[in-house]
């Protein structure tokens, strides 16, 4: 790897990091903030979900100009995120808490687009797997940090003070700004291929891309409902945990995915993406059941197994990357990730609108789905 390579990886490392520390300070504080807000179980759902329906509405714009302007879609995106840290921090009306949301949803969107972008761009041949997944890799990390950093703060803080205090790692994310403007090229079409990386010569077959958007939009619906809605509600009400004790639960998936990512990544440049992903999904649908659904042992148990299914979120780009060209890449990715957020948006939005007591019928066919994808591909193989 060249310099300038691993120098542009590092730097979007550094952004990912950043910008996923702070935006997962919400998740432990979320039970917090309904509370004092007095919002219900709807609302609840309403604002967890427009995080991701922001992602959604903004992934093809964000496609679009990370395939013109790759250098400037990656400096909006801790700015963004930034304004909208700061609108939830001003504990305003129901509205203004949305809005908040969806402004963090739209900068998540352009770092997340504009990274892979640049990293598909740069490597889309046999290391593409471990590559994608050191970049999840950093991502996780940040998430970990946030949840970490929520669960350490005195208790007597209110939550707007607590999530302002987890954005400062954004204004870090801001001063890399001139570095990106000096390594990533202002328009993709007209600058050279990098590393290995063919013209673009598209598969003829756009099933198995479309295949891969439906295993997105699986893990997209199963992390969002699960682990973001329905494991802090239960972990409140059911079984009685304070905010440290919501962290810690939240942390542990995050642990184990972090553990499993490399070597998942590794293993499957290695072994092959198709029986790799096929495996994770199967150990996705068993640990969405038992976190969903189970009692508190099983859903200590079942985090560990949703984390280890976590670790193929990168795979199915990696997949999809075979099977386009180089010049679509930026809009295929920006397409890709609007079924993934158009998944985390529906599935809080679902299981508010259900209540958190019932639930069960909504999330049973998330782990179903979940293995039946993951045996297809571990005993056929892609369509």
């Amino acid at each position: 790897m060249t310099a300038g390579r691993r120098n542009g990886a590092a730097l979007l490392c550094l952004l990912v990091f950043c910008n996923t520390l702070s935006i997962s300070a919400f998740g432990p504080l979320f039970p917090e903030i309904g509370r004092t807000e007095g919002l219900a179980d709807w609302q609840l759902g309403v604002l967890v979900g427009s995080f991701g329906l922001a992602r959604m509405v903004a992934d093809l714009p964000s496609g679009a100009l990370a395939g013109r302007h790759l250098a400037l879609t990656l400096v909006l995106s801790p700015a963004i995120i930034l304004a909208g840290m700061l609108m939830l921090a001003t504990a305003g009306p129901f509205p203004v808490l949305v809005l908040g949301r969806v402004f963090t949803g739209i900068g998540h969107t352009l770092g997340m687009v504009g990274g892979l972008t640049a990293i598909l761009r740069e490597d889309g041949g046999r290391s593409a797997s471990f590559r994608l997944n050191v970049f999840e890799f950093s991502g996780m990390l940040g998430v970990l940090g946030g949840l970490a950093s929520v669960g350490v703060l005195p208790a007597g803080w209110g939550w707007p003070v607590s999530l302002v205090t987890a954005s400062a790692p954004l204004v870090v994310a801001l001063a890399t700004g001139p570095a990106l403007w000096r390594r990533f090229p202002t328009d993709l079409h007209d600058s050279p291929p990098m590393s290995g990386i063919d013209g673009g010569r598209p598969s003829r077959s756009r099933a198995p891309v479309w295949f891969m958007f439906g295993v997105g939009a699986i893990l997209a619906i199963a992390w969002s409902s699960v682990s973001q809605f329905l494991v802090p509600l239960r972990a409140t009400r059911e079984f009685g945990l304070d905010r440290r004790g919501v962290s810690a639960l939240l942390a542990l998936p995050q642990l184990v995915d972090l553990a499993a990512l490399l070597p998942v990544g590794w293993l499957a440049d290695r072994a092959g993406r198709v029986p790799v992903l096929g495996a994770v999904l199967l150990v996705l649908g068993a640990g969405t059941w038992a976190t969903g659904l189970g009692p508190f042992p099983l859903v200590v148990a079942g985090s560990a197994l949703f984390g280890m299914g976590m670790a193929g979120w990168m795979l199915p780009m990696g997949l999809i990357r075979e099977h386009i060209g180089l010049r679509s890449l930026a809009w295929w990715t920006g397409l890709y990730r609007v079924g993934l957020d158009a998944a985390a948006f529906l599935g809080p939005l679902i299981c508010g609108l259900m209540g958190e007591a019932h639930t069960a019928a909504f999330i049973a066919p998330i782990g179903l789905a979940s293995i039946a994808a993951g045996g297809r591909l571990v005993w056929r193989g892609l369509p």
